[in-house]
């Protein structure tokens, strides 16, 4: 619970960086792409009870244009995964654990979406920089709510019930 907050404040943190610079691999969201265990590269904490961790979050860029006051946004929105921040326990994970590390990549895009769907219905201001930074900043508040969440329905993958549920209920958001 706690350790997927921490990961999607380092998602936050690297959004900088996603397409923007080679500083920090990252894999953008795609339909129909799959990670693979390969993409998960950074060491596993042995410390750590977590089976894997998938590091991803949304990045963003925009500029903006005045026009007799009012303020239009072009902008760009990525979803990234992080493979040096991203790892797994090779010896306690299968295919179920790799569906949910997915899903935590797939809810990532969700929250994408809902983010350049306010940037596009939002009225801006001169203070844009600052009212894009605050709806970046609740995006990002829902989108760790909504991914603890997950963890817990779904008991880290363990309730393969809920798993499957939560597979349908993301795949049919992403087909919207």
């Amino acid at each position: 619970m706690g350790v997927v907050r921490n990961i999607l404040w380092i998602g936050a943190l690297l959004s900088a960086f996603c397409g923007a610079t080679q500083e920090f691999e990252s894999i953008l969201w795609q339909p129909g792409l799959k990670l693979t265990w390969p993409d998960f590269k950074a060491k596993p904490d042995t410390r750590s009870n977590a089976a894997a961790i998938t590091a991803s979050g949304i990045s963003y860029e925009f500029s903006t244009q005045e026009d007799n006051g009012e303020f239009t946004l072009d902008f760009t929105v990525n979803t990234c995964f992080y493979p040096g921040k991203s790892w797994y326990q090779p010896e306690v994970c299968d295919a179920v654990i790799l569906s949910h590390e997915q899903l935590h990549f797939d809810i990532s895009e969700l929250f994408a979406r809902r983010f350049r769907k306010l940037l596009r219905e939002t009225s801006f201001s001169r203070n844009v920089k600052a009212e894009v930074g605050a709806l970046f900043r609740q995006v990002n508040r829902e989108l760790a709510e909504y991914q603890d969440s997950y963890d817990k329905e779904t008991n880290f993958s363990r309730d393969r019930e809920q798993q499957q549920n939560w597979n349908a209920k993301v795949a049919r958001a992403l087909d919207q």
